[in-house]
């Protein structure tokens, strides 16, 4: 796809749905752009899934590597902050609200607005033969009637409302059945609760990993479930199965009991007190009508591209190259190939994945197949800084750590040359 940036320049009134991650970096571009933006929030704050509650535990990835391009994630002293390397969740909160209030973002977001429907308006609402506008109805959360729906509309609409709010539930035999306690990962906050629990956990990815290293210390015996043990032993999961004798590692479930039973594919069983979901999320548009333009299918979203759908991507800086591309696109500084170019790139990249053997389910992770994509994104279609080589490496020097010790990789040292710098560089940043 090549864009053309030699076009006349001209505002739109944009609605960006969500005031995470993805949606603040959305906003501030379009407001850089000269857009006049409405940013719309379920949520009593922004922040997305880092404006919950407490949770134990620490990010997988350095402060470094998470920061926007011009306001680094630096320690900030004060109450309630973490300057660790590793911060915890709140941590992030916190510099999202400082990014909102360093870029004054604030006045745009509509907090506690739940968006009910997204949809192209009647033509009459716009000029006969332009281009078509957007009719957003929101509604005030926790209104007990429909007295203080509002609709609204707008030149365009982001959707940035994030890909880990849809909790991604398996089809087990005997799960509808099964009367203990079940519960997706997304609802885990502290280890507290599963004291003295046999605790079963299906999924034994990133956050299953995360929260069976909360539990094994107060859970009288934590189960993981994968797909295929073999893979999930690594280095790492060796270490933790040696030291820990309540972690144990299974094939997948074959059902659940009644009675409390969990019984394996291969056949052993255990008795368990709670059952947690730690398998990911879905892609869920409910407020979209769009004569099916944009689908959801295995959790491929087709037609249109929104802010913050691809995974394995460095956030926030892939969020912001988005944000700067729809942008400019908005303003007519850019324009897009012909509709039926893209559909035929898009339809070469699903039959590239599909031959190489990528899962469906797989095709918006970028950062673990196709790097690449993600690294000249920017460069390649808005002239976005490259995403710079030292990051990855030390992302990807934080991962090879953790594979080989999920308990002290927060701690290891890597490389001090390029960071020294790039540290003393962030701070200069944040003093000036």
């Amino acid at each position: 796809m090549v864009c053309n940036s030699k076009l006349p320049v001209q505002w739109k009134k944009v609605c960006v749905v969500g005031a995470g991650m993805a949606g603040l970096a959305a906003a501030r571009e379009l407001r850089r752009e000269g857009h006049a933006v409405r940013v719309l929030e379920q949520g009593g704050d922004v922040g997305g899934q880092w404006r919950g509650g407490p949770r134990t535990g620490g990010l997988i990835s350095p402060r470094e590597a998470m920061g926007f391009t011009d306001f680094p994630f630096v320690p900030s002293s004060g109450g309630g902050r973490d300057p660790r390397r590793f911060p915890g969740h709140r941590e992030v909160f916190h510099y999202l609200r400082d990014f909102c209030d360093a870029f004054g973002l604030m006045d745009a977001v509509r907090l506690n607005t739940r968006v009910l429907r997204v949809a192209v308006a009647p033509r009459r609402q716009g000029p006969a033969g332009g281009e078509p506008k957007w009719v957003v109805r929101s509604v005030r959360v926790g209104e007990r009637d429909d007295t203080d729906v509002q609709e609204e509309v707008f030149d365009a609409v982001v959707v940035a409302n994030g890909d880990y709010s849809q909790p991604s539930l398996p089809t087990i035999k005997g799960m509808e059945g099964w009367r203990r306690r079940q519960l997706h990962s997304h609802s885990y906050r502290l280890p507290e609760p599963f004291r003295g629990d046999v605790v079963v956990m299906v999924g034994c990815s990133d956050s299953g990993q995360d929260i069976a290293l909360d539990l094994i210390g107060v859970s009288r015996e934590v189960h993981l479930t994968a797909k295929s043990t073999e893979e999930a032993t690594t280095p790492a999961m060796s270490k933790l199965l040696s030291k820990y004798a309540n972690l144990h590692l299974h094939p997948q479930i074959e059902h659940l009991g009644e009675d409390g039973t969990v019984v394996f594919v291969d056949g052993s069983c255990v008795v368990a007190d709670t059952v947690m979901y730690c398998t990911g999320y879905v892609y869920s548009f409910p407020f979209l009508e769009t004569d099916g333009k944009v689908t959801v299918r295995d959790n491929r979203v087709g037609s249109l591209s929104f802010v913050g759908v691809p995974r394995k991507v460095p956030a926030p800086w892939f969020f912001e190259a988005q944000g700067k591309l729809v942008a400019q696109v908005l303003s007519g500084k850019r324009s897009l190939p012909p509709e039926e170019e893209m559909m035929r790139s898009v339809e070469e990249h699903y039959r590239a994945r599909e031959a190489a053997g990528v899962p469906v389910k797989y095709t918006h992770e970028l950062g673990s197949i196709e790097p690449l994509k993600y690294i000249e994104f920017g460069k390649k279609y808005c002239d976005f800084p490259r995403y710079e080589d030292w990051r990855r490496e030390f992302v990807l020097s934080t991962i090879r750590n953790r594979d080989e010790d999920l308990e002290t990789f927060r701690d290891q040292a890597l490389d001090p040359s390029p960071l020294h710098a790039t540290g003393a560089a962030m701070a200069s940043l944040a003093l000036n």
